[in-house]
């Protein structure tokens, strides 16, 4: 699997396109909406309204034809309206709650492996104080064990290449260094205690 700061990386993105793509929904929707606005039947219904306003507020609703053919139809064609309006509504409502599902899941998400990478960071910690410790140890045991031929002794900065150096020579060739083994075993066992 991917390490938890790339898993970290991958949820903000997933987060920022459900985002994004929620966001053009409500562009979409807007643009729909200023599409009716610019028709001529949305113009026609917003005359009459006006008109209706000027002419005062002493008429009733009996003063309107309700009856007329053109009533009827202009009635007719406003339901139609509204219901695709209610429909593309209830439509992006739907799209936007699924999507708004979404983003608290991948926040949850992201929550948990912001736990998890502080959690790693925490254990990478004390492996690093812990080998701190150990070379510090390695540097004072080894102090006064100088490495045949080169007699090099080990520093705080040079522990590790002494260390592959200590162990190259004993492997390739250990009859010859039964007494460098001989301090080895014993340096290591004070270590162990």
């Amino acid at each position: 699997g991917y390490p938890s700061e790339w898993k970290l990386v991958i949820f903000s993105l997933s987060l920022q396109r459900y985002l994004d793509e929620a966001e053009r929904d409500k562009e979409r929707y807007m643009r729909e909406l200023e599409k009716y606005q610019k028709t001529e039947a949305y113009k026609h219904f917003t005359r009459k309204v006006q008109e209706k306003q000027k002419e005062g507020k002493d008429r009733t609703v009996f003063d309107i034809p309700i009856f007329t053919e053109e009533f009827l139809n202009h009635s007719k064609a406003r339901e139609a309206e509204m219901r695709q309006l209610r429909k593309t509504n209830m439509e992006y409502e739907e799209r936007n709650a699924a999507l708004q599902k979404h983003v608290e899941s991948m926040r949850g998400a992201v929550e948990r492996l912001e736990g998890d990478v502080m959690q790693e960071r925490e254990r990478n910690g004390l492996l690093h104080q812990h080998l701190e410790t150990l070379r510090q140890a390695l540097t004072s045991s080894f102090s006064s064990v100088p490495l045949p031929g080169s007699g090099e002794t080990p520093t705080l900065d040079s522990i590790d290449s002494y260390m592959k150096k200590l162990h190259s020579i004993i492997v390739s060739n250990p009859q010859e260094h039964e007494s460098l083994i001989s301090t080895v075993r014993d340096v290591v066992s004070r270590l162990d205690r």
